[in-house]
């Protein structure tokens, strides 16, 4: 995903409308780009309406101090964070946005949502999967507004584990500070001094170093299982009045890990509370990598013997030698190993099935909960959720749930295509000047039509044009760049 910077300078201006052309390529991969007749009227009785919220069911959580971290221009706030020191470690509280309260099943919105099944970014125009009126404000866990969520709760130890007091359910909740993975992830890298919120707060500060206690904690007891230690570079978007300026890599935070951590958690946690209560469900999962052998053959390049059959403790072990050993080339092997696992997927777990898992978290409960304003997966867990806590009937039946596991995984994957495509357009855009410029690459696909690479900076992938003859998935090349193509979102290099 690009991620839209703010830039300065003088930018020429593209030769292609290219919000127009982001439209174009969502309709071309399937997708709606509008919402259909009869949103609007939903939106004004949502408006003037009240959130389907029996007092009865819902805790008041308002009183505590709730915080939220996210990217500095995201309104659709799904989750909010709360920890407190307990006997045995930490007690950690995520409030994940009821949108069900307001998306009532079967209405138009939820129709559109459930066949766009997710929203899709390209740093010059976004297509929400729900309108943003709903997402950015009336099911957004915005800062000072009173909202309902699903509260996941649990206790980590300091050795990372999750203890038995795991517990869902529903509550009102308050966002007391709406901060922002650069600040916070900064400060708590001790390389800036505390955002305006936090150092105007001692509370919020010791509250979000609890917080990166527990994260932290978290990460080294998944990492000890097995979880892949991935570096992905991506990219952001420097834009100057609108128009692309330069393509850099985006800096990830200890906020971000913090996050991430925390979201690993809950989706573990609302699984396993769905599995132990016999509720089939969805389940994201990410099967053992497609393309093992090869990744062995990486492994044995750098003189590391791997099982000959997938085993995700073992690679985890070799990605953090290589790490230590080489933390300049790291991300390239990262994103190597990470295309050779192949995509995740979307399925349905009825109770005594055999969990599928997540190859990658080394996680055998591990479901889409935590942004339903975003996925259409995590609304329907949302539903699921809380006709057990209500102990009513199942939202959907086995068969629905197939096909929706189907168009989720199907739709996922188109949005990838869109926001691969457009973040190939907008390179073209920024990287025309450097034409004949030379730089360090990684080959990401050999296939039937061509040999693709990726340079890490700025990072932008594109075919390899000349000197592609027996390379592979892995191998570190030098290119250089000889032809763009903004039209088509052509990046052309020849191997020097």
């Amino acid at each position: 995903m690009y991620t839209p910077v703010i830039g300065c300078g003088d930018v020429p201006k593209p030769a292609i409308d290219l919000a127009a052309a982001a439209r174009d390529e969502m309709i071309r991969e399937g997708f709606d780009p509008e919402f259909p007749p009869g949103t609007d009227q939903q939106m004004a009785e949502m408006r003037t309406g009240q959130s389907r919220a029996p007092a009865r069911e819902v805790k008041d959580l308002r009183h505590l101090l709730w915080s939220s971290i996210d990217n500095d221009t995201s309104r659709d706030l799904d989750q909010i964070e709360y920890a407190e020191r307990v006997q045995g470690g930490i007690r950690v509280l995520i409030g994940i946005a009821d949108v069900d309260a307001r998306v009532e099943e079967g209405t138009p919105i939820d129709r559109h949502a459930g066949r766009e099944a997710t929203t899709v970014y390209t740093a010059v125009r976004n297509f929400p999967m729900l309108p943003e009126a709903l997402s950015n404000d009336l099911t957004s866990l915005a800062e000072n507004a009173d909202r309902l969520a699903a509260v996941v709760e649990f206790v980590v130890s300091a050795d990372g584990l999750i203890g038995g007091e795991s517990a869902v359910y529903r509550a009102l909740v308050r966002n007391k500070a709406q901060l922002t993975y650069n600040g916070i992830g900064h400060w708590l890298e001790g390389r800036a001094p505390a955002p305006r919120k936090v150092a105007a707060s001692p509370e919020l500060a010791a509250q979000l170093q609890l917080q990166d206690e527990a994260a932290c904690a978290l990460r080294e007891q998944r990492h000890r299982l097995g979880a892949l230690n991935f570096d992905r570079v991506e990219a952001a978007v420097e834009m100057s009045d609108g128009h692309i300026h330069d393509v850099k890599p985006a800096v990830k935070t200890r906020a971000s890990d913090l996050i991430e951590d925390f979201m690993v958690a809950a989706n573990e946690t609302i699984a396993r509370t769905l599995r132990e209560n016999g509720v089939c469900a969805l389940r994201r999962v990410v099967k053992s990598p497609e393309r093992w052998p090869r990744i062995v053959q990486l492994a044995a390049q750098f003189g590391t013997v791997l099982p000959a059959n997938p085993d995700s403790g073992a690679l985890n072990a070799f990605l953090g030698t290589r790490r230590a050993a080489d933390p300049v080339h790291y991300a390239d092997l990262s994103l190597a190993v990470l295309k050779l696992m192949g995509p995740g997927e979307y399925a349905v777990c009825r109770p005594g099935d055999r969990e599928p898992g997540h190859f990658g978290l080394a996680a055998s409960d591990y479901t889409h909960s935590t942004a339903p304003n975003r996925r259409f997966a995590d609304l329907v867990t949302e539903r699921h959720i809380k006709a057990m806590l209500g102990k009513g009937p199942a939202p959907y039946s086995e068969d629905e749930l197939e096909t929706i596991a189907r168009n989720c995984t199907i739709r996922e994957d188109a949005a990838r295509k869109v926001e691969r495509v457009m973040g190939k357009r907008i390179a073209a855009v920024a990287m025309h000047s450097r034409i004949g410029q030379s730089f360090r690459a990684i080959v990401t696909g050999v296939t039937p039509s061509g040999v693709f690479v990726r340079v890490p900076d700025p990072p932008v992938e594109g075919m390899l044009v000349h000197g592609s003859h027996g390379v592979d998935v892995g191998d570190q090349i030098r290119v250089e760049l000889v032809a763009t193509d903004e039209q088509h979102g052509y990046i052309d290099f020849a191997r020097v």
